[in-house]
C-alpha cells in the first residue's frame, strides 16, 4: 500500500481497527498465477492473532492453500470511512482558489497466510461466533440454535472455513492531515452536515484530533 507519512496510522489504533475486524475483501494468488478474490465478513481472533471467515463451498479460493500456494501471501482489505471532500470546504479556497477535490477514507490491509477449515465443529463455532458479534444489540437477537439442527448441518455442509494467519498489518488514513487546521475543521463542519457515510467520516476525523475549531 503507497502509505506517505502523514496518513500513517498509530500502532494503537491500528490494533483497534483489526480488533473490529469487518466486511472486507480477500485477496488470493491462485496456482496459475491469476487473483481470486471474495468480498466476505470477517472476525478478529486474538488468541491466534488470525482473522477468520467462511466460504461458500464451489468457491475455489479456499483450496489455494495447498502445497503450491501456501508459501504465498495471501491479503484482506478492511475498508473504513469514506466521503468525497469538495474544495468548497477549505476556507483557503476561498482566498488563493488553490484547491482541487479529494477523497478521504480509512483502509486497513491485513497480510498472512490462508488456511481452510473443513471440520464440522470449527465451522459451528465460527458462524456463531459471527452471528452473536452481529446480533448484539437487537431486541431479541437471533442465533444459531433458534433455528432447527438438521437445517443447520445441512448449511454447514455448504461452506468451508478460512483463516488468515496474519504476518503484517498495514492501516491507512488519509483524513486531510496535510491541510492546514482551518481546512480541516472546514472539511469537519462541511461533512457533518452530509450523508451518514459523510457524517461517519467527519467522526473519525475527530476522533484523530482533526478537528481544531
Amino acid at each position: 500500500m503507497y502509505l506517505p507519512k502523514q496518513f500513517e496510522v498509530s500502532d494503537e489504533d491500528t490494533a483497534a481497527l483489526l480488533s473490529k475486524g469487518g466486511f472486507g475483501h480477500l485477496v488470493t494468488p491462485a496456482p496459475d498465477g491469476s487473483l481470486e478474490v471474495t468480498s466476505l465478513p470477517l472476525l478478529y481472533d486474538a488468541e491466534s492473532h488470525s482473522l477468520v471467515g467462511h466460504l461458500a463451498r464451489p468457491n475455489p479460493q479456499w483450496r489455494y492453500t495447498g502445497r503450491d500456494t501456501a508459501e504465498a501471501e495471501s491479503v484482506a482489505i478492511i475498508p473504513g470511512v469514506d466521503a468525497y471532500v469538495t474544495p468548497s470546504y477549505y476556507p483557503s479556497k476561498q482566498e488563493t482558489q488553490k484547491a482541487v477535490p479529494t477523497w478521504n477514507y480509512e483502509a486497513l490491509c491485513v497480510h498472512g497466510r490462508l488456511q481452510a477449515h473443513d471440520d464440522r465443529d470449527w465451522l459451528r463455532e465460527h458462524v456463531s461466533r459471527l452471528t452473536d458479534n452481529h446480533e448484539s444489540g437487537r431486541s431479541a437477537p437471533w442465533q444459531v440454535s433458534d433455528a432447527p439442527e438438521r437445517f443447520i448441518t445441512s448449511q454447514l455442509k455448504g461452506i468451508v472455513g478460512i483463516q488468515l494467519s496474519i504476518t503484517r498489518v498495514v492501516a491507512k488514513a488519509k483524513l486531510n492531515q496535510n491541510r492546514t487546521a482551518a481546512d480541516r475543521t472546514g472539511v469537519v463542519r462541511g461533512l457533518e452536515q452530509g450523508t451518514s457515510s459523510e457524517q461517519e467520516t467527519a467522526a473519525r476525523m475527530v476522533a484523530m484530533g482533526l478537528d481544531n475549531g
